[in-house]
């Protein structure tokens, strides 16, 4: 079967945005990490709930305004905190 150039043309565009989402992640968390260090140094607790909702609110606007589901914003962005969230445990808990 012989390939559409739009096709690969549009996996071509999918790939790369793709690339740049992971990048984006990568350095979402090397932030985060260091929110969790600073967490650890001042006392505070892993997970911040209060922002966590205000974090929900803002992504849903966002996607909205986007036209991105606004549901799907959401399961993402509790993911994302999940891990962050699980990350920060980890820091708070290591002795070094």
């Amino acid at each position: 079967m012989q390939s559409d150039p739009d096709l690969e043309r549009l996996r071509g565009s999918i790939d790369n945005l793709d690339a740049a989402i992971i990048c984006l992640l990568a350095e979402r968390f090397k932030i985060t990490q260091q929110v969790g260090v600073l967490k650890k140094e001042h006392g505070l607790a892993p997970a911040d709930p209060e922002r966590e909702v205000q974090q929900i609110a803002r992504l849903r606007r966002l996607a909205e305004q986007a036209n991105l589901d606004p549901e799907f914003a959401e399961k993402w962005l509790n993911f994302v905190v999940a891990e962050v969230v699980r990350h920060h445990e980890a820091i708070a808990t290591d002795q070094s």
